[in-house]
């Protein structure tokens, strides 16, 4: 699955301080794991929730307040003596929706859980 996520970089937030116990899973931590967990600290970083209430929006508000995906404007092109309608893509003066609330919170991509087990 390769080193897209928190993980791969060392930013694991959904970890619990008892998750890097030592061998045989006493709670005791190694003084790696308590130097490592205390720039963890130190950084700001803290168990995080589960959950992901917001995201970024796909859409882009035109010049007269519209939201939609993509904006097209009718142009008249003359071929041969015949008028013709085209739709041409407008790509300017788009502003992004910016963050959207979502109605139901959803899971975080890095969240370590098992939806469906086959067996």
């Amino acid at each position: 699955m390769g080193t897209s996520g928190s993980k791969g970089r060392g930013l694991w937030p959904f970890s619990a301080p008892a998750a890097s116990a030592g061998p045989g899973g006493s709670p005791e931590l190694t003084e790696a794991a308590r130097a490592q967990h205390a720039l963890a600290r130190a950084r700001g970083f803290r168990t995080a929730p589960p959950f992901v209430f917001t995201r970024r929006g796909s859409m882009y508000y035109d010049e007269d307040g519209d939201l939609a995906h993509e904006f097209y404007e009718e142009t008249i092109v003359t071929k041969n003596g015949r008028k013709r309608a085209k739709l041409r893509r407008v790509q300017k003066n788009l502003i992004p929706q910016g963050i959207v609330r979502l109605d139901h919170p959803r899971l975080h991509v890095d969240f370590p859980v098992i939806i469906c087990e086959m067996l």
